[in-house]
């Protein structure tokens, strides 16, 4: 099943065919993947596993709350399972009040009592009772209130600035190589490698290759660039360890891969996309590459990173960045201020710091 970034939950007899298909319309024009529900009648209807595990894999859950969202046990079994993710901190959920006062919702008072009633000469006590705290918590949540704003439109765009704004942060984070900040001069390395990415140009795509002999230090100057760069472009995806993806599989699962990250390929089509490719062993795999990135948009940029330079020699890239020694170094304020914000373990800490004692050529 497709991963999506937002999954939107709403009442269908009151906004399913205004407000949330503005909004979900405007997240999907910002290639943002979105879930959204259309099966009708939505109320009434049990949530099934499979809609469960699309709300475990968001990032984030847009609650659209209106008069008779509550009154609909549809959905608020849906909101019992979203403040389970976001108690566990896998999800973040984003409240928007439509037409509805969020103090009604915390107290339970006035129409939304009267709804509880009725779930109550229906429901299972327990049961009831998970949605009032399911809804409290929500209620107690700073959010949009459609009442404070002039018009739809500018709170559904208001809406999707802070959803894309929270996800290139999320998407500036690639997982894997060490943190870039701790390897020596690397603004340096930055500077250098700037001067051939040519962000302003509009021209064809540009493939640009880093070389470093340590695959660990690679890995994280490429990442460094990617968080750098990322913002400039419409689309961008940090494919890690391409050599392991393709390792006993055959091409295709390269491509497959991409194509998740990116959710489809009609979403890159054309546009201004950043695509790193990291620590790539192999001509087929840039072949099979190249049947995505060959229909990216003007001004679309391909990092490529390898061991071997004789392959972007045989694969005609002539723009390569060659870092002889990287080396790592000790950064013990910022390492201290890291455990301070929970950013790191100490046993992450502690091996770090064994490690840049040395202060060793990369050698991955």
């Amino acid at each position: 099943m497709s991963k999506f970034d937002v999954f939107l939950s709403f009442s269908g007899l009151d906004t399913g065919r205004s407000f949330i298909t503005f909004l979900y319309k405007e997240l999907d024009r910002r290639n943002i993947p979105t879930f959204k529900d259309d099966k009708e009648p939505r109320t009434g209807r049990e949530i099934s596993p499979e809609l469960i595990h699309v709300i475990e894999e968001s990032r984030f859950a847009v609650v659209v709350v209106s008069k008779n969202y509550s009154a609909s046990s549809r959905c608020l079994d849906e909101l019992v399972k979203i403040m389970e993710f976001v108690k566990k901190g896998s999800l973040t959920v984003m409240p928007i009040f439509y037409g509805v006062e969020p103090t009604h919702l915390r107290r339970q008072i006035k129409e939304v009592a009267e709804q509880f009633e009725t779930h109550e000469s229906k429901e299972d006590q327990q049961k009831v009772l998970s949605w009032r705290q399911a809804l409290f918590s929500l209620a107690s949540i700073s959010g949009h209130c459609s009442r404070k704003w002039n018009d739809d439109a500018k709170m559904i765009d208001v809406t999707a600035d802070q959803i894309s704004k929270k996800l290139m942060r999320i998407r500036a984070r690639p997982r894997g190589p060490r943190r870039a900040s701790s390897i020596v001069g690397i603004n340096q390395h930055m500077k250098a490698i700037d001067k051939l990415l040519e962000l302003n140009s509009n021209g064809s795509v540009r493939l640009v290759g880093i070389w470093a002999r340590g695959g660990t230090c690679r890995s994280a100057l490429a990442a460094f660039v990617y968080q750098k760069i990322s913002q400039h472009f419409k689309s961008h995806c940090y494919l890690g360890s391409v050599k392991k993806i393709t390792k006993g599989r055959h091409m295709s699962r390269l491509r497959e891969e991409l194509t998740n990250k990116f959710q489809s390929e009609s979403r890159v089509k054309n546009q201004k996309v950043l695509l790193v490719a990291d620590d790539v062993n192999k001509l087929d795999q840039l072949d099979a590459l190249a049947d995505d990135f060959n229909g990216f948009g003007p001004g679309s940029v391909v990092i490529v990173t390898t061991q071997d330079k004789q392959l972007f020699a045989s694969y005609g890239i002539t723009d390569v960045y060659e870092a002889e020694l990287l080396r790592f170094r000790e950064v013990r304020r910022q390492l201290i201020r890291q455990v301070a914000f929970n950013e790191v373990s100490i046993a992450a800490v502690f091996e770090s710091v064994v490690v840049s004692q040395r202060v060793l050529p990369c050698n991955g």
